[in-house]
């Protein structure tokens, strides 16, 4: 059956499906020995000898299971499959056995928390779109003492700066002291660095940054650095909360 190449480079675990569409657009991809740079082009696996790089993915295609991982992220490790400037990367947290998983969505360099691993490209897509709004979940440590006024700006929707503005955001006080105070945020969609540029908008810069849950799953008893394979509850609770794209629950005014 014939299939378009972005989403067989994703299911051979090479790359996500967006970032695929990056390797045929440079000219990285070839089907039969022939440069392909259209990316509605469509190979057949069984049939098309298909390359990455130079690489043949039919093998990995031919024997190609999803595989399902939650990492619970320290900080300091970048949520990337490769980096120039040679830091830690989340992929090596998890061993190679796996084979090539890619992170669904970003969790930033100085973030920690639960971030999901695949090879399933059709679930990367399903999960990181804006419109499935999938919830997540953080605990937010910020720089001194919002008002009222200013966490309800938060929570109606803010600018971001360069003409973005976030959609509106479940935010609960947890406690604070005279230095600092803590936040539970609840966030339906995922702008880069989107949580440390609302509380840097109301002038209160985040100290820290965990992620907690995404969706309906959660960490249990998985600790920093550690990884567990999602059930197979989990993952259709995920693509089921996906394909919903249900309206974000109303937010909570109480504090």
């Amino acid at each position: 059956m014939r299939e378009r190449l972005q989403k067989l480079i994703s299911e051979a675990g090479i790359d996500s499906r967006r970032h695929a569409e990056e390797l045929i657009k440079a000219g990285q991809v070839s089907v039969n020995g022939q440069k392909v740079t259209t990316l509605g082009f469509k190979a057949d696996p069984n049939t098309d000898h298909i390359k990455v790089r130079g690489r043949l993915i039919n093998p990995a295609l031919s024997q190609r299971k999803k595989t399902y991982i939650l990492l619970n992220k320290p900080k300091g490790f970048l949520t990337s499959l490769a980096d120039q400037e040679g830091r830690p990367l989340v992929t090596q947290l998890i061993p190679s056995t796996l084979g090539r998983l890619h992170p669904v969505g970003r969790l930033d360099f100085n973030s920690e928390g639960l971030l999901i691993l695949t090879n399933d490209g059709d679930f990367t897509n399903r999960i990181a779109a804006a419109k499935n709004r999938v919830s997540k979940v953080y605990q937010v440590k910020v720089k001194g003492k919002p008002s009222e006024n200013q966490i309800e700006r938060l929570r109606r929707g803010i600018s971001i700066g360069k003409g973005e503005r976030t959609a509106p955001a479940e935010v609960r006080r947890l406690r604070e002291s005279e230095a600092n105070s803590r936040f539970e945020v609840v966030l339906h969609e995922g702008r880069n660095q989107q949580i440390r540029r609302m509380f840097d908008a109301i002038g209160h810069s985040v100290l820290k940054l965990q992620r907690t849950r995404i969706g309906s799953v959660t960490a249990r008893s998985l600790q920093s650095g550690q990884w567990r394979r999602l059930t197979e509850k989990e993952v259709r609770s995920l693509k089921g909360s996906a394909t919903a794209g249900a309206a974000p629950p109303k937010r909570r005014t109480t504090h």
